[in-house]
């Protein structure tokens, strides 16, 4: 068993280490963006409808966003591959089965395995799936998590910009 854990690869990204921290402010300045994107999702959602708990999970995206913009399971592919996987799962079983334990049993176990085998793991994703499958109401709210989820889509790239300009402001004041 300790030989075939030895001879698995490492998982890409894994290799760099614990992430590059910055200082306070500009930790700060980059705690900013995920915020101010998940405020505008939720006052968006909050005008639009009353089901907010669907959202909830791109709140730990953005903040996963934060953390490590350069991360593969950030990357924009793995967030809208996940989530929109998750969101459609969970509201296929929704409609099949009802709310309830077996709906979001199924859906959670389905998101797993369909992030693992399309290489787009994204956890908070997994929460996706139980919110829809638990209560996912009408398939308009379908069609707004996806402009949601394009709003964190674009919180990536701003992220990544974010990351390198900082990086390169401290560079030039050293």
């Amino acid at each position: 068993m300790a030989d075939d854990l030895r001879s698995l690869k490492p998982v890409e990204g894994a290799e760099r280490g614990p992430r590059r921290r910055f200082g306070v402010p500009e930790e700060l300045v980059l705690a900013m963006l995920p915020t101010a994107t998940v405020l505008i999702v939720l006052a968006f959602v909050e005008m639009v409808t009353r089901q907010r708990l669907l959202f909830a999970s791109l709140a730990s995206s953005a903040f996963l966003i934060y953390l490590d913009p350069q991360h593969g399971t950030n990357s924009v592919r793995t967030l809208l591959i996940s989530q929109m996987t998750a969101a459609v799962l969970g509201l296929g079983v929704f409609l099949l089965f009802g709310p309830g334990y077996l709906a979001s049993g199924i859906a959670m176990v389905a998101t797993i395995v369909l992030m693992i085998v399309l290489d787009a793991v994204h956890p908070p994703a997994v929460s996706t799936s139980l919110s829809f499958a638990l209560r996912a109401g009408d398939a308009g709210n379908l069609a707004l998590f996806g402009l949601a989820l394009g709003v964190t889509a674009l919180l990536v790239v701003l992220q990544r910009s974010a990351t390198w300009m900082i990086a390169r402001f401290e560079a030039r004041r050293r």
